[in-house]
């Protein structure tokens, strides 16, 4: 009878991790350095369209119209694929997080200021729910500050004809939850099911970047993002964040 495999180790299971955390970054760097060769030759590309735009903009005949037409379609896909490989360079940087204790509630009402003003021209209502006896929390300010914004741009597209945006924190035992809530579109179990896989989008036009980056940004702070929602009734997305160890 043979007899079980023993167990890894604590410290053959962290070589294992390490291992893949090299081969991640490897591959984050070459991602990164294919999208900047990628990058500069399309740069010289748009700025030699807009050149030849300028030299066609007295147009004299049916044919230069025509060509004008092309160089305006060239024109917008560079621009497009502009945006994705920039969207693609923040998915695929390596993140090395500031995390300092932060005052969560501080930081949602200061991004949802700064939305505002979007919100209101998408007629789209905020209110918050913010527990006053929130614990401070780790974070990077900034890196979290983008994945907010970016759950709430997510949700004011949700909402084309307006609606209602809530945002509450709460806390447990062991960790932070932030909620975003819409009153939006709402989407079916397999779309749901693929909002945070890279490149998956609903939206025309969209890279499929914006959350799959928001996942990351929320998983490097040690926490998870989980999402639930109804067709025609709205979503919910849950931001869970650890608490630091002393305050367990």
């Amino acid at each position: 009878m043979t007899s079980p495999a023993p167990a890894p180790t604590n410290e053959q299971t962290s070589q294992a991790v390490q291992r893949l955390m090299d081969q991640y970054t490897e591959i984050a760097r070459l991602a990164g350095a294919l999208a900047h060769e990628i990058r500069n030759p399309l740069s010289t590309i748009r700025l030699n369209m807009e050149l030849l735009a300028e030299d066609l903009e007295e147009i004299q005949s049916p044919a230069q119209h025509r060509t004008s037409k092309r160089i305006d379609l060239v024109r917008r896909e560079c621009q497009r694929l502009q945006v994705l490989l920039d969207d693609f360079l923040n998915y695929a940087k390596i993140r090395h997080l500031d995390l300092q204790p932060t005052d969560l509630n501080a930081e949602v009402m200061e991004a949802i200021e700064f939305f505002g003003p979007e919100a209101v021209e998408a007629a789209v209502e905020i209110v918050h729910y913010l527990d006053p006896e929130l614990p401070s929390v780790m974070l990077d300010r900034e890196a979290f500050r983008g994945a907010f914004l970016n759950l709430m741009l997510n949700a004011k597209q949700s909402m084309p004809k307006g609606g209602q945006l809530v945002v509450r924190t709460s806390s447990l035992k062991e960790n932070i939850s932030l909620y975003v809530i819409d009153s939006g579109c709402g989407m079916d179990e397999r779309t749901a099911a693929q909002m945070f896989d890279a490149f998956f989008s609903t939206k025309p036009g969209g890279s499929g970047l914006g959350l799959p980056t928001t996942a990351k940004i929320i998983e490097a702070h040690g926490g998870r993002i989980s999402v639930q929602s109804e067709v025609n009734r709205g979503t919910q997305f849950t931001v869970e964040l650890p608490l630091p160890a002393r305050l367990h």
